[in-house]
């Protein structure tokens, strides 16, 4: 069986969806392939978010990841938004949910910490959640 495709999706792709890309990828690439899109790019990811996921995971997104907008991506299984507190962008899926999640930009190392932690949570229980058929997508 093929894997599910999970696209995590904010407007700017820069910061929380490129973390839970990578976290993705850490944590669940077993389960779940994943993605980050966004409706806008940015020259390159959020370098506060880059020096948090590597001093946490060991994990240099600036060498896996870039800023993709949303028709970079394979068409996805699942949509994960990250919390765009506008308009969220709109990707056809099977699957949808919204993390909520505020961005950390310009704020402290402890807000960047935080969203990693939440997002690290929050991966391993859509993964859990898929292995377990309470996703169906």
């Amino acid at each position: 069986m093929n894997k599910l495709k999970v696209a995590f999706v904010c407007v700017h792709n820069s910061c929380r969806s490129q973390i839970a890309e990578a976290l993705g990828k850490m944590f669940a690439s077993d389960v779940f392939d994943s993605y980050s899109a966004g409706t806008e790019t940015k020259p390159s990811i959020n370098k506060d978010a880059v020096r948090i996921i590597k001093q946490l995971y060991d994990l240099d997104m600036e060498t896996t990841q870039s800023s993709k907008l949303i028709s970079d991506i394979p068409q996805p299984d699942i949509v994960i938004t990250m919390g765009c507190n506008v308009n969220c962008p709109y990707v056809p899926c099977k699957y949808r949910e919204d993390w909520g999640l505020d961005d950390p930009t310009g704020k402290n190392d402890n807000e960047f910490i935080e969203t990693a932690r939440i997002i690290e949570h929050k991966i391993l229980s859509l993964k859990e959640r898929i292995i377990n058929h309470e996703i169906k997508a």
